[in-house]
């Protein structure tokens, strides 16, 4: 089958979206299908608002348009709601040609927490986007709960995996720090709420792997912490499987990929019992949750790392992709099915 990717997010950013795709594109060629990936590097671009590290494509709706002809896709999936999930819903739409969708981002808490549009508002506007899709694809029954509690249609799930053959246990001397050390991984950026890590008050080391716009306004005020900027491949695995817990938190994410490549490497995390770590975390076996982060910290650091592990190992990017493929829409099979929810959007 031939299936069209397209997104606003992709590399260079290093995020846990991009992360994702580039791997289900991989799986999906490896399955035999003929993937295409249409993403911002292809076009023009302007800095996105508050946020000039992330590249949006503009006016794309011409090149976008020329590019799935071409392809000739047999299924479309939209994964992102920027100017390129837009063009590319645009072109579905007048074609009549059914799409899927996914909500990888809470992007009305990130756009709260910069400016002050009300949540409603941007809810009302992603219920819109995605109300004409066949199906719309969520990470973890906490996330489909919320947004059908905001009146979404159309949730189906779809699990994320790890590579447990990269994120494994290795030898802790890797990093020469006093220890515990107490690691977060990510963006480095307002919404992931890193300064509620690193005003803790915990015992040996704050390590924080990443960059973003934060990173020197949060590095000069915690001159204590260690901020390594991003890290890749074999040496983000060694950083990580060197840390004796991963504190996640942010209070905003779908998911967390970080949290399963922490438990492959046998490192328990510690987090905030919300949408993400609610559906990822074991209490009391892989990880810790509570509302105070420094309890929930130190009480991780007492866990079995051979618990955590064995629970990264059933979480595989296999099963992920599969599920991930029984979702598309492919248009010889529900092209029926889908010309209601057309009606819904004209544009």
């Amino acid at each position: 089958m031939k299936i069209a990717i397209v997104t606003d997010a992709w590399r260079p950013q290093t995020n846990g979206v991009v992360k994702t795709l580039s791997t289900t594109a991989d799986g999906l060629r490896a399955l035999g299908h003929d993937v295409r990936i249409v993403e911002p590097n292809q076009f023009k671009t302007f800095p996105c608002p508050t946020y000039p590290e992330i590249r949006l494509a503009w006016l794309p709706y011409g090149r976008a348009s020329s590019l799935l002809e071409e392809f000739g896709p047999d299924a479309i999936h939209i994964a992102t709601e920027g100017t390129l999930g837009a063009a590319a819903r645009k072109w579905c739409l007048r074609r009549r040609f059914p799409f899927t969708t996914s909500y990888h981002t809470q992007f009305p808490e990130y756009v709260r927490a910069r400016v002050p549009i009300p949540l409603a508002v941007s809810y009302a506007h992603l219920r819109r986007f995605h109300s004409a899709a066949a199906r719309t694809m969520v990470a973890t029954p906490a996330m489909q709960r919320l947004l059908e509690s905001r009146g979404f249609r159309n949730i189906v799930r779809w699990t994320r995996g790890v590579d447990v053959s990269l994120f494994k246990p290795r030898d802790k001397r890797f990093l020469d720090f006093p220890r515990p050390v107490a690691m977060y991984v990510g963006r480095v950026a307002i919404e992931k709420n890193i300064e509620a890590f690193l005003k803790l008050d915990l015992p040996g080391t704050k390590v924080v792997v990443g960059d973003g716009p934060a990173r020197a306004e949060l590095e000069a005020k915690y001159p204590n912490a260690k901020f390594v900027g991003f890290k890749f491949g074999e040496e983000l695995a060694s950083h990580v499987a060197a840390s004796d817990v991963f504190v996640f938190p942010s209070r905003t994410d779908t998911f967390g990929l970080v949290m399963l490549e922490a438990m492959a490497c046998g490192v328990p995390v510690a987090a905030y019992p919300v949408t993400g770590p609610i559906d990822v975390v074991t209490q009391g076996v892989t990880g810790e949750l509570n509302e105070d982060l420094r309890a929930a910290t130190l009480a991780a650091l007492k866990l079995d790392p051979n618990q955590c592990r064995a629970h990264a190992l059933a979480n595989t990017w296999e099963t992920a992709t599969r599920q991930f493929l029984s979702h598309l829409a492919p248009r010889q099979v529900t092209e029926s099915t889908t010309e209601s929810a057309l009606d819904l959007d004209s544009a």
